[in-house]
């Protein structure tokens, strides 16, 4: 059989989209994180049975809608620690930003490369793209979801506190798209999750009745320290994500959410602190906390990049 046929087959099968945690099973994303514990074990020369084959020939299309530090660089390194190549994209060199619909660049990037990252404002475009590319689409971030950031720190949990089964994480802050991870994962790797912050910044109700409806330990609490009590982890985000206009109304609401050693104290003695960054310390958290011997927030940074070589080698087929 000839190769154009050989790679018309392949792009014939349905791909690996890795759009939200909540879209695959416990078992693979189990495996992909202990992949990813492996693939760090062995440094930057990823071991043969863990990457996907033929990489060397295989792009991976990099979008970004978004400014970005750790998802520009993390997946990029990965990429060419799998052996693979990476081409980056913003929004003004695509005709998205001239009005082309997602699902025309879809088709076509698929020509181009083998997978394609993007990190995108609205969760629809992901969507989109996902349903008409022929190659995988991973979700680097959008407005509702960050699954990558997510596999990273639960990666970084184990690192230091063991098996994350059955165990307590806090949230304390926005109910955001980084919160909207958490709970998707706390019943796909079977934990408990308290999450606080305040009423106007709940996570949306679909997300609340999906963990309900498949079993997850999720509660929500109004005050920070009724849900930080015995964790052993406790995770913030920032007050102002990008894009949002709404900074002093937002830091006046989640004041008395902010994690500083007092609330730490409330957590389990040797409870870890985690924020997956760009943070602004005396706001969201303490210097004192961030700064401090409970936090793993570069170890969170670091593991974004083995985490996602994890994430790549299972879309590409590994």
């Amino acid at each position: 059989m000839s190769h154009r046929k050989l790679e018309g087959r392949a792009r014939a099968m349905k791909p690996r989209h890795f759009i939200d945690i909540e879209a695959i099973d416990a078992a693979t994303l189990r495996r992909i994180v202990d992949n990813a514990h492996a693939m760090k074990k062995a440094g930057r020369r990823v071991p043969a049975h863990l990457a996907p084959k033929d990489i060397a020939d295989q792009v991976l299309l990099m979008i970004f809608e978004k400014p970005s530090t750790r998802t520009r660089v993390s997946f990029d390194v990965a990429m060419r620690q799998l052996g693979g190549q990476t081409i980056s994209l913003n929004h003004a060199d695509l005709q998205t930003g001239r009005g082309e619909s997602p699902s025309d660049t879809a088709k076509v990037l698929s020509r181009y490369g083998d997978a394609i990252m993007i990190r995108a404002h609205a969760h629809a475009s992901i969507t989109e793209l996902a349903d008409n590319a022929t190659v995988p689409v991973i979700n680097g971030l959008t407005n509702r979801s960050h699954p990558c950031q997510i596999l990273a720190d639960i990666m970084t949990f184990e690192e230091r506190s063991g098996d994350i089964k059955g165990r307590q994480i806090a949230w304390v802050g926005d109910g955001n798209n980084v919160a909207v991870s958490w709970m998707q994962a706390a019943v796909r790797f079977d934990f408990a999750l308290r999450i606080a912050c305040p009423a106007q910044l709940k996570p949306e109700r679909d997300v609340i009745d999906w963990v309900a409806k498949n079993g997850g330990k999720v509660e929500l609490f109004d005050e920070a320290a009724d849900a930080v009590k015995g964790a052993d982890c406790v995770v913030t985000d920032t007050w102002v994500s990008m894009g949002q206009s709404d900074e002093s109304w937002r830091k006046q609401l989640l004041a008395p959410y902010a994690v500083d050693k007092g609330l730490m104290q409330c957590a389990a003695k040797d409870a870890i602190f985690m924020h997956c960054l760009p943070a602004y310390r005396g706001h969201e958290v303490s210097a004192e906390v961030i700064d401090g011997p409970q936090s793993v927030v570069f170890d969170e940074a670091e593991n974004r990049l083995h985490a996602q070589k994890a994430i790549l080698a299972w879309c590409l087929g590994a």
